[in-house]
């Protein structure tokens, strides 16, 4: 015994109903823990009895041992939890020794277990009326998360909190979904302004029309649009022009096609992922550029407007989705010469399913623009004729998220314009909740924002982003204040009247699919997210920082907020591999992925066929020219052996399946239903589970 503790660092002692539990630290570790019982004497209390734990079992000691064992100790300590009586009993004892002994805060949990953790200021944690130690506190904390099925990802977080508040339970409130914005708070995105040099309208070598309308809109460019003018941008230079939300690219893109469209360069062509965003743009142009150029718009395979408007091809603008163009390329529609093409959105290019569509759209059509040598063209409006290459077209591309923007630049051989710009800080917060509490908080937040006001006197508004049209109503009718859904399942004209309400400000919210909003323009303060689903699909960390980027425009807000609302342990799919939690802080932590366009052999197939069908022979070229790697001989040898092809020329099968934007697997799924003589609405429904497997 006397070689156990012949350096006894630590002799503690902490009440035990009627009697005490005892520790002894070595050298940070525990050595001894026992129980000690005192016994009545004429000379005052003394050690009766010391019981030593082994396991379960106890062993029982003189209680002289523990008279030595106290004698060795640098130090004796008493818990603050020990009563007063039970002190000065202890106190009186050791004084019967010449011992002295003092009074410790510790950790009563620890304490109770036979540890000895004493506690400061920066290390208790503050738990219902009393303080533990931090070890304690976070053993607590992973307690109510492995109640709640949460992860990696949000205990990181958490316990990181833990130590930083030293607030049990205001930790678990925020499990509770409870709005503790010094805790929900995660990061702010400061507000950032390069140092450009701004370009003076008056000095644009503009057409006089299109110059006149810009002199009186504003003095100078904002910076992005001074880089880009800097770069060449008026004198037919390819641009990928990469920077911020709301900074002023979508203007870089109408500078450069309004002026070719008056000079008699060639129409322009504006080109969008989403319909709804289409649309927007559509009206847009009609109101800046209706009095200069005719403008359409051509959006899916051959959709009418819902005000009757149909697509003109010899307009000088053309507004129109990915799909819609392409579909014109497919099915051989003469578009006409084509001076600028814009398209935005250009990060698309490394989505798992419209990536490769962008990619082949994009090859087809420059291979489009690059036919012929010259061909006379008239100056909108004037009718003055001129001649011009056909392959001298410009091309500008747009995106406010992308991780390879240099290697991106020469996959597309345009001069990159990169601008790291925030025009407003954003503050970002994470709260838990499942998927009801989650509609009380979000009611919370759209009060808060739009009973408040910027220093520019605009009402603070909310786009919540959810995975379901479903789910958009059923967030909306929750919203105390006036919301409106807004997603791809309602007609046009109830979508502009949304956005009209939302522009005026008639709105608190709008509740909208990820798929359908992540780039219509909706002045928005607050951005929450409901769910981090778009469809059945975790979002990336563009399509995140893309629509998170939507909270706070300069002209009407202080700041932008993002609220991400989690529910631990959540999936929208079976095929998900992660959680909500887990996802959570992926994307709040994760670096910008590269855009890179992916090919499975489905995509290659569908690519290479379209291809055929717009340029037969020449469709290795176009193979050749796109950004993704195709493997050109193989997808020949799989649309022979599908009998899409015969030598260079599509099948009338082929064309079809071209025409309609149709996966090899959907195509014969869809033949063997027509050919079974089964009911289109089984053939529907086999359509739908093979999306489902698919996904």
């Amino acid at each position: 015994m006397s070689q156990q503790v012949a350096s006894v660092d630590t002799l503690f002692i902490h009440e035990r109903r009627d009697d005490f539990t005892v520790a002894v630290e070595r050298d940070g570790q525990r050595v001894l823990h026992g129980v000690l019982e005192l016994k009545d004497t004429d000379a005052g209390p003394r050690p009766a009895r010391l019981r030593v734990k082994k396991g379960s079992d106890e062993d029982l000691r003189s209680p002289d041992q523990f008279v030595e064992l106290a004698r060795r100790a640098s130090r004796i300590r008493i818990s603050e939890q020990t009563s007063p009586a039970m002190r000065d009993r202890v106190r009186e004892m050791l004084d019967g020794y010449q011992l002295e002994a003092k009074v410790v805060r510790t950790c009563r949990y620890c304490a109770g277990a036979g540890r000895y953790s004493p506690l400061t200021s920066e290390t208790a944690i503050k738990a219902d009326d009393e303080h533990i130690c931090p070890d304690c506190a976070k053993r607590e904390l992973e307690r109510e998360l492995d109640y709640r099925n949460m992860r990696s990802g949000a205990r990181k977080r958490l316990e990181d909190l833990l130590l930083e508040v030293q607030d049990l339970e205001r930790i678990v409130n925020l499990l509770k979904g409870r709005l503790d914005p010094d805790l929900t708070k995660f990061d702010e995105i400061s507000a950032t302004t390069d140092d450009i040099e701004l370009v003076s309208t008056e000095t644009l070598d503009l057409h006089p029309k299109l110059k006149s309308q810009v002199t009186e809109s504003f003095d100078t460019l904002l910076p992005v649009q001074s880089l880009s003018v800097e770069n060449g941008l008026l004198d037919g230079r390819d641009q990928l022009v990469v920077s911020a939300t709301a900074t002023g690219k979508t203007l870089v893109g109408e500078l450069a096609g309004i002026d070719r469209v008056l000079k008699g360069k060639g129409k322009m062509l504006f080109l969008v992922p989403l319909v709804a965003l289409a649309n927007q743009k559509h009206e847009q142009f009609e109101e800046k550029y209706g009095h200069l150029a005719d403008v359409t718009i051509r959006v899916g395979a051959s959709r009418i407007r819902d005000d009757g408007a149909r697509f003109d091809a010899g307009a000088d603008v053309i507004v129109g989705t990915y799909e819609g163009i392409d579909h014109a390329l497919r099915t051989g529609r003469n578009l006409g010469d084509i001076g600028t093409v814009v398209i935005d959105e250009v990060h698309t290019l490394g989505e798992q399913e419209r990536g490769h569509r962008l990619d082949g759209l994009i090859s087809r059509l420059k291979d489009y623009t690059e036919r012929g040598t010259t061909e006379a063209s008239r100056d909108a409006r004037t009718g003055d004729a001129r001649e011009r290459r056909k392959n001298d077209t410009q091309w500008v591309y747009l995106s406010a998220t992308v991780g390879n923007p240099a290697q991106l630049a020469r996959g597309l051989e345009a001069t990159l314009v990169e601008f790291e710009e925030r025009p407003v800080p954003i503050e970002r917060h994470v709260t838990f909740a499942d998927g009801q509490e989650k509609l009380d908080i979000e009611d919370k937040l759209v009060k808060r924002a739009f009973d408040a006001k910027s220093s520019k006197g605009y009402r603070g508004q909310t786009i919540i982003f959810t995975n379901s049209r479903r789910r958009c109503h059923e967030i909306s009718r929750k919203l105390q204040y006036d919301s409106a859904p807004y997603h791809a399942g309602l007609d046009y004209g109830r979508r502009k009247q949304v956005e009209r309400m939302f522009a005026d400000q008639d709105l608190a919210a709008v509740v909208t699919t990820a798929a359908l909003a992540a780039g219509v323009d909706f002045p928005a303060s607050q951005v929450l997210f409901d769910t981090l689903a778009m469809g059945i699909e975790w979002l990336t960390v563009q399509e995140f920082e893309q629509m998170l980027g939507r909270a706070g425009r300069p002209d009407y807000h202080d700041k932008g907020t993002v609220y991400v609302l989690v529910e631990p342990d959540a999936v929208y799919h079976n095929s998900m591999e992660m959680t909500e939690d887990e996802v959570a802080f992926k994307l709040l932590k994760g670096e910008m992925e590269s855009v890179m366009t992916p090919y499975d052999e489905g995509a290659a197939v569908e690519e290479t066929l379209a291809n055929i069908v717009v340029a037969g022979s020449g469709a290795k070229r176009l193979n050749d020219r796109m950004i993704g790697s195709i493997p050109t001989k193989h997808a020949l040898g799989k649309l022979l052996d599908y009998g899409f092809i015969e030598g260079a020329s599509p099948t009338p099968l082929g064309r079809a399946v071209a025409k309609h934007f149709l996966s090899p697997k959907r195509a014969f799924v869809m033949l063997e239903g027509i050919r079974s003589g089964d009911d289109p609405y089984d053939i529907v429904g086999d359509l739908e589970m093979l999306e489902n497997e698919e996904g």
